[in-house]
């Protein structure tokens, strides 16, 4: 390679390990052109690419990308499987594609900050792909219980909408009222209780005076019968 092609593999290497969600390191030593052509073929179904690569440029690629963990694997022959998509789905395609041909030596790897061991790897391989999840995820929401879901959701909302207004109007701050307020609701109370002083007493005069006219309306009928 010269150095424009060294430069070119770099920047790609860099690329794909700031692209990837998960890594994943083989000695690949053994494996065959179709062989590597068939495990290419069943990563990709699975968002993820199959790359042999060289040591001292991926280290620099892997300072370049700030992936500082890279370097401890990449001793000895190194391919790197750059998974993009379905970590599960691409370790079981690696995990399947071994037992087949016995050709790959797992060295190790990282998902999302985790470092990956063989143990590891091994339980990943075993979970369900995300296609599987995402069947198993519609026949839920297929399910009876979608109609309760939904109901409850509604009722969530809508109990946050009519706080929300409730808010906006002022009947709701989530904080004590203060010493102030409590005073001026206690003077406002004051206010509307001497105001209702006088209508009371003024009503009271006004029956008063209704139930006197009565009884004159009353000893004058019976005057006049006599």
């Amino acid at each position: 390679m010269n150095r424009d092609e060294k430069a070119q593999a770099i920047e790609q290497i860099a690329a794909d390990i700031e692209a990837a969600e998960a890594i994943f390191a083989v000695d690949y030593r053994g494996i065959s052109v179709p062989q590597a052509a068939e495990l290419r073929s069943k990563l990709r179904e699975a968002d993820a690419s199959f790359r042999i690569v060289k040591n001292r440029l991926t280290k620099i690629a892997a300072d370049k990308a700030g992936e500082e963990r890279l370097a401890a694997l990449l001793t000895g022959p190194t391919a790197l499987t750059f998974v993009r998509g379905d970590t599960a789905q691409a370790a079981k395609a690696i995990s399947t594609f071994n037992r087949e041909h016995e050709v790959l030596t797992f060295k190790g790897g990282f998902m999302d900050g985790v470092d990956v061991d063989e143990e590891r790897f091994k339980a990943i391989a075993k979970l369900p792909s995300r296609e599987v999840l995402n069947g198993q995820f519609a026949g839920v929401v297929a399910s009876p219980l979608t109609g309760l879901v939904r109901g409850l959701g509604s009722m969530i909302q809508g109990l946050a909408l009519q706080l929300g207004q409730i808010a906006e109007k002022g009947l709701v701050t989530g904080e004590a009222p203060t010493e102030s307020a409590a005073d001026e609701a206690g003077e406002v109370a004051k206010d509307e209780a001497a105001e209702a002083e006088p209508d009371a007493a003024e009503d009271k005069a006004e029956d008063e005076a209704a139930e006197e006219g009565a009884d004159d309306e009353t000893s004058n009928e019976e005057e006049e019968e006599e």
